[in-house]
C-alpha cells in the first residue's frame, strides 16, 4: 500500500510538471504549509513537537480563484520566459529563477536592469505553491502576489505596471490568449495569474527521500539514513524545516553574516516592525537543495557542507538569534551523514523545453 502512494505521488507530480494540470483542487492540501499540519505524525526535541517529514500531498494548493488548466499555465510560461515584462526586455523572471540551477540563481545575489546588484538571493521556485507567504521576507501573501513584485521592482526589471500591460497588449499572440485564458485584454491580474499557475507546476518530488519512507530500504544508503536520524534528533534540523515540504513557513534569525551589497538587511522586520523579527528570514524548503546553492537570503555560503559547519557551530553571532540554534558538537562523520541526507532530498528531473514567445 505505502509503495503504491507513493507511485501515485509520483504520477501526480509528473503530471503537473510536464503538462500544467493538476487534477485535484482538494484546498485542504493548503494546510500543508502550516507548522501545525503533521500528516506524517510529530517529533519532539528539548519539549518542542513539531510536524515529522514526509512526502508531499498529491494536491497542489491553489485558490478558488485561480485554478490551473493547461491554456493558462502555458501563457504562464511564457511570461515567466519573456524578458519583455522588463524595461529593457531583457530580464525575464527565470533570468533569476534558472531551471537549470534548481529555478534559483547561481549568483550570490541576483543581477537585474542594467547591472544593478541586488541585496538578496533568489530563492528556488521549487514547491512554491505549499508557501502561504512568499519573498525571504514574507511580504507577499500569495504567488499572485510576489509573481508581479519584480515588475516594478527599480533594480529588478524597472519597469512599471501600466505601461508592461500595455506592451503586452500590443503583441497579437498574447492578446488572443488572455482573450482565450481570462476573456479580457492583457491585464496586471491576469498576467500575476498565469504566472503563479506556471509556477505552481514546479514541483520538486518523488526524491530517494520520498522512496525510503514509502518503503524501499535500498533508496537511501546507510550514510543518508544515518544522516536522516541526525536531522530528526541531534542535529535540530527538524525544528524549522518539518512537514512534507521541509519548511515551517516562519522567520528566524540564524545569526548569517551579512555579505552582498547591503550592510544591513532586517529582513521580516521590515515587514511587521516587530523587535523580534529583526534579522529574520524565512526558512527554505530542503527539497532539491543541492540545486539551488547559494545558500541563505544573501548566498552566504557556497555549499551544504558550508551551511552545516556554521549551524554545527551554533549559528553567528547576533543579539536576535533564535532560541532554536545552539552548537551541535557533530563529528566529522555525522556531518558528512547529514549532507548525504540533504542529497537524498533530490526530487525526479522536471521535464523541460523552453516555450515558443509571441512576436511582436
Amino acid at each position: 500500500m505505502k509503495k503504491m502512494r507513493a507511485l501515485v505521488a509520483g504520477l501526480v507530480g509528473l503530471m503537473v510538471s510536464a503538462t500544467g494540470l493538476s487534477i485535484f483542487d482538494d484546498l485542504k492540501s493548503a494546510q500543508a504549509s502550516s507548522s501545525g499540519y503533521a500528516p506524517h505524525g510529530t517529533v519532539t526535541i528539548d519539549g518542542m513537537t513539531v510536524p515529522d517529514i514526509g512526502p508531499l500531498p498529491t494536491s497542489i494548493p491553489m485558490p478558488s480563484t485561480n485554478l490551473n488548466y493547461k491554456a493558462k499555465v502555458e501563457l504562464g510560461k511564457q511570461l515567466f520566459f519573456d524578458g519583455r515584462l522588463s524595461k529593457n526586455g531583457a530580464i525575464s523572471c527565470a533570468f533569476c529563477h534558472n531551471p537549470m540551477s534548481g529555478f534559483a540563481d547561481p549568483r550570490q545575489t541576483s543581477i537585474g536592469i542594467g547591472g544593478g546588484v541586488g541585496g538578496r538571493q533568489a530563492p528556488t521556485v521549487y514547491n512554491t505553491a505549499f508557501n502561504h507567504l512568499q519573498f525571504w521576507d514574507g511580504r507577499a501573501r500569495s504567488l499572485e502576489e510576489q509573481a508581479i513584485g519584480p515588475i516594478q521592482n527599480p533594480i529588478e526589471m524597472g519597469e512599471t505596471h501600466e505601461h508592461v500591460v500595455s506592451k503586452l497588449n500590443k503583441i497579437k499572440g498574447y492578446q488572443q490568449q488572455f482573450r482565450a485564458v481570462f476573456g479580457t485584454e492583457v491585464s496586471l491580474q491576469g498576467i500575476a495569474e498565469a504566472i503563479a499557475a506556471y509556477e505552481r507546476t514546479v514541483i520538486s518530488t518523488t526524491s530517494a527521500f520520498d522512496q525510503y519512507v514509502a518503503g524501499d530500504a535500498k533508496a537511501m544508503d546507510e550514510s543518508a539514513v544515518r544522516g536522516m536520524a541526525l536531522f530528526k534528533g541531534k542535529a535540530r534540523c527538524i525544528l524549522c524545516h518539518n512537514g512534507p515540504n521541509f519548511t515551517d513557513n516562519q522567520f528566524h534569525n540564524l545569526g548569517v553574516p551579512q555579505v552582498g551589497p547591503l550592510k544591513e538587511d532586517l529582513g521580516r522586520y521590515d515587514v511587521t516592525k516587530a523587535e523580534k523579527d529583526k534579522a529574520a528570514f524565512k526558512t527554505p524548503t530542503l527539497r532539491s537543495i543541492v540545486e539551488t546553492a547559494p545558500y541563505m537570503h544573501d548566498g552566504a555560503f557556497k555549499t551544504p557542507e558550508e551551511v552545516v559547519e556554521f549551524l554545527n557551530a551554533g549559528g553567528g553571532a547576533n543579539p536576535n538569534l533564535s532560541t532554536l540554534v545552539k552548537p551541535l558538537n557533530l563529528t566529522p562523520e555525522e556531518k558528512a551523514d547529514l549532507v548525504a541526507f540533504l542529497k537524498a532530498l533530490t526530487g525526479e528531473p522536471i521535464p523541460f523545453q523552453l516555450p515558443k514567445l509571441p512576436k511582436n
